[in-house]
Formats: structure tokens, C-alpha cells, sequence
């Protein structure tokens, strides 16, 4: 899936899926209506779009995600990344933080994190 980006309307709808999955349309449908203010007409169209670009299947009226929620953030993140620090983490981080000031917690997450994947890397 190449295409990360959702508008505000596309990721809760998206949202509501990763939510509720498996979820038949017509559930869907029921809670587009409640949630969203959509008719059924709307709800089968954003869906058939976003089925399109590969992040969700309609498969005999049962709505499931291909790509989970991790995954679609994952590959936004790092899309955002590659774009905007030529894909330099380092450079993202330390745009990051120079920005919101990290806690001991934080700091010591990030630490684990680079340390567990260091030891994954040298296998």
C-alpha cells in the first residue's frame, strides 16, 4: 500500500473498521449513520475507495482490514519520515525533542527500544 494518506472523515472511518472488525455492512452501514451522520450510499463509497487503495476488503457483505492499524501507522510514520528527514530517524528525533522535552520514562523507552533492535540486527 503506497498511499498513507487518510483525511480527518477517511481515518475515523478507518478507525471505526480496525475497531469493529469483522464487521458486516450493514452494521457498518448503522454505525456510519449514528457516528458519521452518512447515508448508505456514502458509507459504501469511502469504503469501496479505501478497499481500492488496499486497506480494507468487502468480502460477501463482511468488512476486514488487509493492512492492520500498526502497519498503516507504521508505514505513515514512516513515509513522513522519508519525506520530510530524507529518512533520517535521528534527524526526526532530534527534531522531536527539541521540541516536546522528553521524561526519564520516555528517554529510557526509546533506550530499550534502539537496544532490543541492536540485538535483533546483529542475529
Amino acid at each position: 500500500m503506497k498511499n498513507t494518506k487518510l483525511g480527518t472523515i477517511e481515518s475515523k472511518f478507518a478507525d471505526m473498521i480496525w475497531n469493529n472488525e469483522p464487521i458486516s455492512t450493514a452494521s457498518l452501514v448503522k454505525l456510519c449513520e449514528k457516528e458519521l451522520d452518512w447515508k448508505r450510499t456514502t458509507t459504501y463509497t469511502v469504503l469501496k475507495r479505501l478497499s481500492e487503495r488496499g486497506l480494507f476488503q468487502n468480502e460477501n457483505g463482511t468488512v476486514t482490514s488487509l493492512v492492520s492499524r500498526n502497519d498503516f501507522y507504521s508505514m505513515k510514520t514512516e513515509s513522513f519520515v522519508n519525506e520530510t528527514f530524507g529518512g533520517s530517524l535521528p534527524a526526526f528525533l532530534a527534531a522531536f525533542a527539541s521540541r516536546k522535552k522528553l521524561n526519564k520514562e520516555e528517554i529510557d523507552e526509546i533506550r530499550n527500544l534502539i537496544d532490543n533492535y541492536g540485538k535483533e540486527t546483529e542475529k
